[in-house]
C-alpha cells in the first residue's frame, strides 16, 4: 500500500536489488517476486515488499494504513516502519494476508466500499496525495484517441469516439461532494480471509463521486468474465447501486475505453500485446461474438 503511484516499476532488475536491500536490514529470507504491475511485489515469507516509485514519501502508506485499521477497514497491515530508499526506489513491509480460497464476498466488499466513502477525508495523512480522476493522464481521452489514432479502424474509432461524447461531463462534478475512493475495486485487488474480504492495492487512492468505486465491477461480467451478480451484490453491501447514476455510468463505460487506448499505447513497443488489443477493439466495433477480455 506505497503512497499514491503513477509511475510503473520498469527497472525489475534495480527493483529486485532494492527489494534484496530492504530484506537485508528486515532481517527477512530471499525476496520472490509475485506480481509486478505499477509496483513489484515481493514475498519474503510472511512478510510483502512493495517496490515503488511514489510520487509522496512512502511513510505516509504506512499512516495511512494504521489510519484504515483504526476505522475497522480490513487492510494489509504494515510489517515495519522502516522505509528503504535505494535504487531508486521505495519499499515498504507488510504483513502477508493470505487468502483461503473461498469465492469473494462481494456483498462484504460493499460495505467496505461504503466505510471508506464515509471516511473523512480531512483525516487522511497530510501529504498523501488524493488526487481528483481528472488528473490521471489514462483518462485523458481526447489525447490518448489522438496517439494511436493510427492503429484503429473506421468502425473502432466510431465506437470509441461515440462512447466519449456520451459521457462528455463526467468531469463535472463538485470536488466538495465528492468522497475519499479506493479507486480501483475488482477481484485482483480483493483477497478473501477467514475473516472476510480485505481490500489490498491502494495505489489510485483518489477523490470522485462515489460511482468511481462502483465503475470497475459494473462492467467485470460483460467484459471481464466475472460472474452474473457480483456488481448487485457490492451494490448490496454498499447501500446504494450506481446503476442509471449519471457520473457512474460514466466511468463505467470510460474506463472500458482508457483499458482499451492504453493497451493500444502499449501496442507500439510490446508486440505480444496484439491479441489482447484487437479482443478489445472487436468490442467497440460493435461485434456481437466479441470476446471477453483476459488482461486487465
Amino acid at each position: 500500500m506505497p503512497a499514491y503511484v503513477d509511475r510503473r516499476v520498469v527497472d525489475l532488475v534495480a527493483a529486485r536489488a532494492a527489494a534484496e536491500v530492504a530484506a537485508t536490514q528486515l532481517g527477512l529470507p530471499e525476496p520472490e517476486l509475485i506480481r509486478h504491475g505499477m509496483n513489484a511485489i515481493y514475498r519474503c515469507s510472511d512478510v510483502v515488499l512493495r517496490v515503488a516509485t511514489p510520487n509522496a514519501p512512502a511513510g505516509l502508506s504506512i499512516e495511512f494504513a494504521v489510519m484504515l485499521d483504526r476505522a475497522g477497514i480490513p487492510v494489509a497491515a504494515p510489517a515495519s516502519d522502516l522505509v528503504v530508499d535505494t535504487h531508486g526506489h521505495a519499499v515498504t513491509a507488510w504483513g502477508y494476508v493470505r487468502s483461503n480460497g473461498s469465492p469473494i464476498d462481494w456483498r462484504g466488499v460493499g460495505e467496505i466500499v461504503s466505510a471508506v466513502h464515509r471516511l473523512d477525508r480531512g483525516a487522511v495523512p497530510a501529504g498523501l496525495p488524493t488526487p481528483s480522476p481528472v488528473e490521471f493522464p489514462w483518462w485523458d481521452h481526447e489525447s490518448l484517441l489522438d496517439d494511436v489514432d493510427d492503429l484503429l479502424d473506421d468502425r473502432a474509432r466510431t465506437g470509441l469516439q461515440s462512447a466519449i461524447e456520451r459521457h462528455r461531463g463526467w468531469r463535472d462534478w463538485d470536488r466538495a461532494d465528492a468522497v475519499l475512493c479506493h479507486g480501483d475495486v475488482h477481484p485482483g485487488n480483493v483477497i478473501m480471509t477467514d475473516d472476510g474480504p480485505v481490500l489490498v492495492d491502494w495505489d489510485l487512492l483518489c477523490v470522485a463521486p462515489p460511482g468511481w468505486d462502483h465503475a470497475p465491477m459494473m462492467t467485470w461480467a460483460q467484459r471481464w468474465g466475472g460472474a452474473p451478480g457480483e456488481y448487485d451484490a457490492l451494490a448490496g453491501g454498499a447501500g446504494w447501486s450506481a446503476r442509471g447514476d449519471r457520473f457512474g455510468e460514466a466511468f463505467a463505460e470510460l474506463r472500458l475505453v482508457s483499458a482499451t487506448l492504453m493497451r493500444l499505447k502499449v501496442l507500439r513497443t510490446v508486440a505480444a500485446a496484439a491479441p489482447e488489443a484487437m479482443r478489445r477493439l472487436a468490442y467497440w466495433r460493435g461485434d456481437p461474438d466479441a470476446p471477453i477480455w483476459q488482461a486487465q
